[in-house]
């Protein structure tokens, strides 16, 4: 009888060990990744970098490289996760240096800690952007009627996502990313004192422009130099309060309505539209495929009306119109006017324009030292924007 209690007692104890190991795995990752966040980062770039270098990317090995490329985006995003936690533990606890935030910053960690629907719908859309290649690819392999169901699908997943969000935010327009950007893990504050405080001995200097840097000794971060008496006025600048650092971070964006709550749903569903009209013409027997103008002319024209409507209702219901726009809402704004350039690389228009541009500056680089590898990329790339739809989308 002892023998089996003893057997049962130590099977339990086994039991209970594996089931901790994953958690404590968990745990011993996540100290790692926020104590080496900036060697992580410097990893996760190189990662990213292999995709470019793989034999055959774009062909014989597209699934696989893009596989990895989007296995390494979506460890970014979790590794995000853990130091935003990091973070907010540390501020929270009293034990570090809140570091300034930016304004895109700001505004989307006080809607992730605001609303928890509005993290999940943020996370799902950053998710889904990141692997929308490679489910498209994937769906090509069984054809291109499944490819473009394929297409259609994840287009309606996002705006549904973006539709949900712009409800949680008080039709407020969306930023992209909609997730907060990674922060670093600042100082402990008793530490940066104690470094600060130490005897001059104990320092590293290192002359910078007639300034002095110091190193701490047991950390290896350095203090900001001091400015130069060219760089005095600058220096200060950058140091001034503006009217958006003291604004709460819901007043980095205005609340649209009207015309422009219809201008934000109408810019969120253009994707969806568009790659309707794309599946529809593309599938059609005895049409141009690709190169028919009636899907490009149409999301252009959605996209371009939006941004119209947008820019009438600021003029009518904001005083100063743009003037009186947020320094997050003008990046927003820059953000998509740029975006506009990739209708180049798109449809209709990539086919019958854009298409024999790139192809022949390709071949003019083939056959030369060092731009040949210019070319090849230019070629690896040419085949993307050719026989997939989500390598030129924006959204």
């Amino acid at each position: 009888m002892d023998t089996l209690r003893s057997a049962a007692s130590a099977g339990a104890n086994t039991t209970h060990s594996l089931l901790t190991l994953p958690s404590t795995l968990l745990t011993s990752y996540s100290d790692f990744i926020t104590k080496n966040a900036g060697a992580v980062g410097q990893v996760e770039g190189a990662l990213r970098s292999l995709t470019y270098i793989i034999p055959g990317r774009f062909r014989e090995s597209e699934i696989a490289s893009e596989s990895l490329n989007s296995g390494v985006q979506l460890l970014g995003l979790w590794h995000d996760e853990l130091l935003s936690k990091s973070v907010r533990e540390s501020v929270n606890g009293g034990k570090k240096m809140l570091q300034p935030q930016s304004p895109h910053s700001r505004y989307t960690k006080f809607y992730c800690q605001k609303s928890p629907l509005y993290r999940r719908a943020a996370t799902t859309l950053q998710c889904v952007q990141y692997t929308e290649l490679l489910v498209e690819m994937m769906g090509k392999r069984k054809g291109e009627k499944m490819r473009w169901r394929v297409v259609v699908v994840v287009e309606v997943i996002k705006a549904l996502c973006r539709l949900i969000l712009m409800r949680l935010t008080n039709s407020r327009p969306l930023l992209s990313p909609p997730l907060p950007e990674r922060e670093s893990v600042p100082e402990p504050v008793q530490q940066q004192d104690e470094e600060i405080h130490s005897p001059p001995s104990e320092r590293s200097h290192v002359s910078d422009a007639g300034s002095e840097q110091w190193t701490m000794p047991r950390t290896s971060l350095t203090l900001p130099p001091l400015p130069t008496s060219e760089d005095i006025s600058s220096y200060l600048m950058s140091k001034v309060l503006t009217a958006d650092d003291i604004k709460p971070p819901k007043a980095l964006m205005h609340r649209v309505g009207g015309l422009g709550e219809a201008a934000e749903i109408m810019y969120i569903l253009r994707p969806v539209i568009y790659a309707a009209a794309m599946s529809y013409w593309c599938r059609r027997k005895g049409g141009r495929g690709k190169a028919d103008w009636r899907p490009w002319l149409l999301g252009v024209s959605i996209e371009y009306g939006a941004r119209q409507l947008a820019k009438k209702d600021m003029e009518m219901r904001r005083p100063g119109g743009a003037r009186g726009l947020s320094q997050l809402e003008k990046e927003e704004l820059k953000k998509r006017g740029w975006a506009m350039a990739w209708w180049g690389m798109r449809g209709a228009f990539y086919e019958n324009v854009t298409k024999g541009v790139v192809q022949g500056v390709a071949g003019k680089l083939r056959g030369k030292p060092l731009l040949d590898m210019v070319g090849t990329f230019i070629e690896d790339y040419d085949y993307l924007w050719q026989e997939y739809y989500f390598p030129t989308a924006t959204m």
